[in-house]
């Protein structure tokens, strides 16, 4: 919004993270998923997501986010975890989340594709309120471009098959806003 978009703007702005930044997590959350299906190494999976996001903001934010789900994944399923299991990103505790839950790979990545639509609009609600209706079916009419990505992701199972698309500009704005004095959102 500090950079110019307009919410009329903000259907395109969902389906141009879905084509990059959601694309590269819902693929990482599924190849997590795989690999921890298979008893392969994690960290492996962290290494090829954080090779295809630049920003040290939004890493740092996934990995706190991912902390958070290994509480809720500690708490559902206890047990022991690798050590390096705190560092690991907000996608890649999703796959073993999903994999502990037994979800299929097509609906964690529509999980994954949802949640981030979902978490922009509701963003925008906070930044600028409106008819919550509208952003309702912003969100229902990107569920075909959802489900599209998540078939275009669901058979993935290393860590070199990971989509690598870059935002630039998302990048940049998560920089930005991780030098900013005042906060809109931690996470």
């Amino acid at each position: 919004m500090r950079a110019g978009t307009t919410s009329a703007q903000v259907p395109a702005y969902l389906r141009s993270r879905l084509r990059t930044v959601t694309r590269v997590e819902a693929g990482t959350a599924v190849v997590a998923r795989a690999v921890a299906a298979g008893g392969g190494d994690l960290a492996e999976v962290e290494a090829a997501w954080a090779a295809r996001t630049p920003s040290p903001a939004l890493r740092t934010n996934a990995r706190r986010l991912g902390r958070g789900y290994l509480r809720v994944l500690h708490a559902l399923w206890p047990g022991p975890l690798d050590a390096r299991a705190h560092t690991w990103s907000r996608p890649v505790v999703l796959g073993l989340l999903a994999h502990r839950a037994g979800m299929g790979p097509a609906d964690l990545a529509r999980l994954v594709g949802y949640d981030d639509a979902q978490t922009v609009t509701a963003a925008l609600l906070k930044l600028e309120p409106q008819d919550p209706l509208l952003i309702t079916a912003w969100v229902n009419e990107l569920l075909p471009d959802i489900d599209e990505m998540a078939g275009q992701v669901a058979h993935l199972h290393t860590p070199e098959q990971i989509p690598a698309h870059g935002a630039p500009l998302i990048e940049r704005w998560a920089e930005t806003h991780d030098t900013t004095t005042e906060r809109l959102f931690s996470a």
